[in-house]
């Protein structure tokens, strides 16, 4: 079951065509990535399922039934614009924003203080915003914005400002959340955040999908007969109209290389024919990046649009 769909969703601003009927649907208990260069449409989309604004045409639908404003109070977002108030104390401004969303001062107080005890936070309760480094600042928001435990939460670049330890914290928190049955909604560039992270993507280009799926599924349908092969000993494998060899590396007893198959095989085939090379201790599909996948995809997009 989808926990959120985006029907045939446009919206312009002027001439501009931000949104092109935009279809999404994100199941529940997922962590979904939104991707796109900027100014590919993602920020609107967000903006209009947080209902900020509204769509010029097609429909937005929570848990099947059409999106309505106090919807709202079941979403948490976090926007890529951070915005704290620099002079109040730090567990003050989050007690505020706690109430804002409907907690009771008591309920806002107990889960404060497990966020804050857990996200190694205790220390800085009493300081002041401006006294914060924007990695503490983002923890600040982030935790403000799952306090209320929304049914949905947007995260817009949820990992700027954070070193890579406290970077793998808060990952570590978002699969704690899916697991406890929030849905994600993961607004990223940074790739490597979505392969470790998300179950499926769509990506987004000129305010339309130009690709959708399950991750692991995408990465397989853009392999593109590549394979990183590991042999025993020193070997070389020929290129002779069936391979072009894309990288070579030799570790003492090991080499191992990365090839493309320029002929239309099967793994078993493709398999066979380097076992005369030599004696083969792993071979693997090489899958590419979802950062490789996501210029390839947005490059080729560009040519057909220039044409």
């Amino acid at each position: 079951m989808t926990i959120i769909e985006a029907r045939d969703v446009t919206k312009r601003f002027g001439s501009t065509v931000a949104l092109d009927k935009l279809c999404l649907a994100v199941p529940r208990q997922s962590i979904y990535g939104l991707l796109g260069p900027n100014g590919a449409g993602k920020t609107t989309l967000i903006r209009i399922i947080n209902q900020i604004t509204g769509p010029d045409s097609g429909e937005l639908f929570l848990e099947g039934r059409k999106l309505k404003l106090s919807d709202v109070a079941e979403i948490g977002y976090l926007p890529e614009e951070r915005g704290l108030y620099k002079k109040m104390k730090v567990g003050e401004q989050a007690l505020y924003f706690a109430r804002l969303k409907g907690l009771s001062r008591h309920e806002a107080m107990k889960r404060l203080r497990y966020w804050f005890k857990k996200l190694d936070m205790v220390d800085w309760w009493n300081k002041k915003v401006e006294e914060l480094s924007k990695g503490m600042a983002q923890k600040v928001q982030f935790i403000t914005t799952i306090l209320h435990e929304p049914k949905l939460l947007i995260l817009d670049e949820p990992f700027t400002g954070f070193d890579p330890v406290n970077a793998e914290i808060v990952k570590n928190e978002i699969l704690f959340l899916r697991e406890k049955g929030a849905t994600i909604l993961l607004s990223t560039h940074n790739m490597a955040s979505v392969e470790e992270l998300c179950d499926n993507i769509t990506l987004i280009d000129h305010g339309k999908s130009i690709l959708e799926g399950k991750v692991d599924e995408i990465r397989k349908a853009w392999a593109g007969n590549e394979y990183s092969v590991s042999f025993e000993g020193n070997v070389t494998v020929p290129e002779n109209g069936k391979f072009r060899i894309l990288e070579s590396e030799k570790d003492n007893n090991l080499t191992t290389i990365k090839l493309k198959c320029l002929i239309n095989s099967s793994t078993n085939e493709v398999l066979n024919e380097l076992m005369k090379s030599g004696n083969i201790i792993s071979f693997n599909p090489a899958l590419p990046s979802m950062n490789d996948i996501f210029i390839r995809v947005v490059a080729s997009q560009n040519e057909m649009s220039r044409q």
